[in-house]
């Protein structure tokens, strides 16, 4: 059945262009000298002797496999001397490399400035030979290689090239002796050398150059196709469906969601990210490229070229197969990589980069993903082979296991309109650098909402609130989230709008943290102070509730903040009876013996935000806090929760962030924070009570849990008034579980291992730490004292 994306590439595939992926000939002019450093002038025919002498002289010719450059005789079998060796003379010579570059330009369809760099001098020695490969680019701008071929008496050495599917069996040997061949051939497509049968192949490999890629290829006249291509994309871009295409089902108000909002036609040329650009396209690549760039122009598209790159990874499996070299389409495998074959692919990446623009801008644009629906044909990602496979053999617990990628050049479009879909592909990664730079751009102009710069960024955030992420709880809790920095933006912008809803449906969904804080109460006084007030409850009651981990301490704080912000007076009350609500624990229901409670961790600093906030809002709801929290003192560490939570609300209460005065009412005299106080008073005047005097003699408390021989022997040495030291020689288990013992009841005693003799010796010498504990709490309960009543600071707690 027939799809947009399999008629667009027919009717690109049927552009004729103006050359081919080769071209060849033969030179009837004067020979020229070449004089060679250490030989002299090399006569033409080549003699036997000479080739001889131009062996012995060279170097065996390497060959590149990824990023090294490598010898191996059953990959490459030739001899190469470099260009700066070589020198090439003769009155007419430099008329004859310019006629056949000029040759070699027009039959590979390539207009503009070329120009030839000799690169090496290479001689096929009989059973020489190269095995297929690419090119890789030597120098900026290189887009060929020519092979000139003077006049040397061989047989075989036939080069054959290769190209989307054909090949060119090229043979340069001459029969006339006063000609030289020629052959010429883009840099990507893949060419061997076969073995030269007898004799000696002597040939000069240049690198063919095109300055600034100043011109492209000139196709023929194209109407029909341009034509065609237009009303094809006019139809895409004004989303009506193509005959046959089966579009996913969206809702009627929003019709472009139902199309691919770009689509991706692979080149036939490869190129390295350097010389990717429109002016440096070859042959078809760049016809194709030329007709397409005016259908879009008509059509209301945009037109790109990109680097297309799949990655793949995966398990792979054993099958003990060996054979010798692989070699296709330029890559290699070692004979290592025959014994696997790919098994189940577990991750897989598809991304387009490296964009360019037809006028040879680059496009900033970042990483973007591209999908199934998009390709053109449909099934073309089907007949691609990787570029690099690398196998890795089980280790361990791990099984074998590959990785190999893919790249291709494409073409890449997309209608005008839906420009800001296709950039939303990227994710945030993209979209908040450009949003943020939309928005900076717009305040810079001064202009109102009714201007393109702000509309264009209105656009994108919708784009964005609607593929916003799932909430990831790492991302989440660091500074500068996403969620952050969009609420930034759109308070810049003033896009009330976006913030309701990206608050409503994001923000209050289990997406905000404490960090966010500042930007969610800039954001919210965009909009009016009442529903600022609900969309504050809402962000409470679905980041607050149970199972909502550390959310709870981060709405108190948000709450404490809220509370003070003088618009909001008197409409926060449903928030803050949210954030109560949220509390774990029920105070309407007293603890039970063995009963446990699921609870978020809470500390000092919830503790004190919270009861900050509600004394603001709510004193009725600060009472109700206040009782929940002395109800369930397992859950509200009296010690570790709310002692240190009150200190700091009597201390140091919340000012007003204008004019630093202290909140009204203060929060230390608020009745709920009179009952924590009262609480906490209760719980230290015990403890203040209680006699401190270090210990009269060497017998310290012991509470060991076991009871074996071991511990049998330390419980006489903890309870002995007269023995300070004790050294016990045993196995290094039983050292290590009598240490474990001491370290489970805390006791009072310093452990080292005497090493001399067998078996080693555990020394344990007593000490009074849990006295000097006591000392130091009761410091800390003597400041705590003075905290919770100012008027008795300075007067000495009781108990010494």
């Amino acid at each position: 059945m027939p799809t947009l994306n399999n008629e667009l590439a027919a009717l690109l595939g049927t552009v004729q262009t103006p050359g081919d992926f080769y071209a060849a000939g033969t030179s009837a002019m004067p020979l020229p000298r070449i004089d060679v450093d250490g030989i002299g002038p090399i006569a033409l025919p080549l003699l036997g002797v000479q080739a001889d002498a131009l062996i012995a002289l060279a170097e065996r010719a390497p060959f590149g496999r990824g990023e090294e450059t490598l010898i191996d005789t059953s990959v490459r079998r030739t001899w190469q001397i470099g260009a700066d060796q070589v020198r090439i003379q003769g009155a007419q010579w430099d008329l004859t490399l310019a006629a056949i570059v000029a040759r070699v330009a027009s039959g590979l369809g390539v207009a503009g400035t070329v120009l030839p760099e000799l690169y090496k001098l290479l001689v096929y020695d009989q059973g020489s030979f190269f095995v297929s490969h690419r090119d890789t680019e030597k120098t900026p701008g290189m887009f060929a290689t020519l092979i000139i071929a003077p006049p040397s008496l061989h047989v075989g050495g036939e080069l054959i090239v290769h190209h989307g599917g054909r090949e060119a069996r090229l043979d340069l040997c001459c029969a006339d002796p006063s000609e030289l061949a020629f052959a010429a051939f883009f840099a990507d497509c893949p060419h061997e050398v076969l073995p030269v049968a007898s004799g000696c192949r002597l040939v000069l490999v240049y690198n063919l150059v095109r300055l600034g890629h100043d011109a492209s290829p000139t196709p023929p006249n194209h109407q029909a196709q341009t034509a065609r291509l237009a009303a094809l994309l006019r139809q895409w871009a004004d989303c009506k469906a193509w005959a046959g295409e089966k579009l996913p089902e969206a809702p009627a108000e929003n019709p472009p969601e139902n199309m691919p909002n770009k689509r991706v036609y692979l080149l036939e040329h490869a190129y390295t990210p350097a010389e990717l650009c429109f002016q440096g396209l070859k042959g078809a690549d760049a016809a194709a490229a030329a007709v397409l760039n005016e259908a879009a122009a008509q059509a209301g598209c945009d037109l790109h070229v990109a680097l297309l790159t799949i990655e793949e990874s995966g398990a792979a499996e054993h099958t003990g197969y060996s054979s010798s070299h692989r070699w296709g389409h330029g890559r290699h495998q070692d004979n290592d990589d025959d014994e696997f074959e790919i098994g189940e692919i577990f991750d897989r990446t598809f991304s387009l980069n490296h964009w360019g623009r037809p006028d040879g801008h680059p496009a900033a644009l970042g990483a973007l993903p591209f999908f199934d629906e998009e390709m053109c044909p449909d099934d073309v990602l089907d007949a691609m082979e990787p570029d690099e496979e690398h196998f890795h053999e089980a280790t361990g617990n791990e099984g074998a296991s590959f990785e190999r990628s893919y790249q291709r050049a494409a073409l890449v479009l997309w209608p005008l309109h839906r420009r800001l879909a296709v950039l939303n592909q990227g994710g945030l990664p993209v979209t908040l650098p450009w949003l943020a730079e939309q928005a900076r751009r717009w305040v810079d102009t001064g202009a109102g909402q009714d201007s393109p710069l702000w509309r264009e960024a209105h656009e994108l955030a919708g784009h964005m609130l609607r593929t916003w992420p799932k909430p990831d709880g790492y991302h989440l809790s660091q500074p500068n989230s996403p969620v952050a920095q969009l609420l930034v933006l759109l308070a810049q912008l003033g896009d009330a709008q976006h913030i309701d809803t990206f608050v409503a449906n994001t923000v209050a969904a289990g997406s905000y943290c404490k960090h966010d804080k500042v930007a969610l109460l800039g954001a919210l006084n965009r909009l009016s102070a009442a529903r600022a007030a609900e969309l504050l409850e809402c962000v409470v009651a679905g980041n607050a509730g149970a199972g909502a981990g550390p959310g709870i301490g981060a709405c108190a704080d948000l709450m404490a903040s809220a509370a003070l912000v003088g618009r909001l007076a008197g409409r926060l009350h449903a928030a803050a009876s949210a954030l109560v609500d949220a509390l774990p624990g029920d105070a309407a229901r007293p603890p039970q013996a063995g009963l446990g409670w699921r609870m978020p961790a809470v500390d000092a600093d919830l503790v004190f935000d919270l009861m900050t906030a509600l004394c603001l809002i709510d004193t009725g709801l600060a009472d109700r806090a206040s009782a929940q929290l002395l109800a369930w003192p397992a859950s509200y560490g009296l010690d570790a929760v709310v002692l240190p939570a009150v200190c700091r609300l009597i201390a140091h209460p919340p000012k007003h962030p204008q004019t630093h005065a202290p909140t009204h009412p203060p929060t230390r005299q608020a009745a709920a924070i009179d009952a924590l106080r009262a609480a906490c008073l209760a719980h230290l005047q015990p403890r203040l009570a209680q006699t401190l005097a270090p210990p009269a003699d060497w017998s310290r408390a012991c509470t060991l849990p076991c009871r074996c021989s071991h511990c049998h022997a330390l419980t006489l040495f903890l309870t002995s008034p007269t023995e300070p030291r004790w050294a016990y020689k045993a196995a290094e288990a039983s050292r290590a579980h009598l240490l474990a013992s001491i370290k489970t009841a805390a006791c009072d005693v310093d452990c080292v291992t005497d090493r001399q003799g067998r078996p080693y010796a555990l020394v344990c010498t007593k000490n009074q730490a849990s006295h000097d504990r006591r000392c130091a709490q009761r410091q800390h309960d003597l400041t705590s004292l003075a905290t919770l009543t100012p008027g008795l600071r300075g007067i000495a707690g009781g108990g010494d």
